[in-house]
């Protein structure tokens, strides 16, 4: 009977994250909170620009004022992921002093609170959090735990296209968000 009520529970957990990916909240927000997601030779991953091609069209569309792009380097003397985000960004227009970033995080809890942190020395209050469809159900709670004003601005043109990349990913965040709500009690 327990291994049911597992199997039922990781079913839903799935299909609560697939379903709350497919969401979005368009609204006027100080602020987008790009998280980060690996670079390539110094130049932003296929995951990490769809994220930045997507805040740069909310910036664009005036649905945000500013960028706050996340994500530290891989090693001693790389470039991080908010400088590779940053350097792409400028090359598409985005005016230099609307863009801030946090070069240190290194997983997802961190790179939302170190954005607080940028964000609270700027008077920047209100949020889209842009990541990829399946990330956002445990960004958003996590953006929620740190009491940010936050809304869910899923990457439309994810890297994430097919299954065969999808299901992968999928099983990763119903095992990280289960991870995280055993744990975030005992914070």
């Amino acid at each position: 009977m327990l291994v049911i009520i597992l199997f039922i529970y990781v079913m839903y957990t799935a299909y609560s994250i697939w379903s709350f990916g497919q969401k979005t909240n368009l609204v006027q927000a100080d602020a987008a909170i790009v998280l980060g997601a690996g670079i390539v030779n110094g130049e932003p991953s296929p995951v990490l620009k769809g994220r930045i091609d997507h805040a740069i069209k909310l910036y664009d569309t005036g649905n945000v004022k500013k960028l706050i792009f996340t994500g530290g380097s891989g090693g001693e003397g790389e470039i991080s992921e908010a400088e590779a985000a940053q350097a792409y960004a400028l090359r598409h227009g985005v005016k230099t002093e609307d863009i801030l970033i946090e070069t240190t995080s290194t997983i997802t809890e961190e790179n939302l609170h170190n954005a607080k942190i940028v964000a609270e020395r700027e008077r920047i209050t209100s949020f889209m959090i842009v990541s990829d469809p399946l990330h956002m159900k445990r960004a958003m709670v996590m953006a929620d735990d740190l009491n940010l004003v936050a809304y869910s601005s899923p990457a439309v043109n994810s890297a994430y296209k097919s299954w065969s990349t999808k299901l992968p990913f999928l099983l990763r965040e119903v095992f990280f968000y289960i991870g995280y709500q055993a744990v975030s009690p005992f914070r």
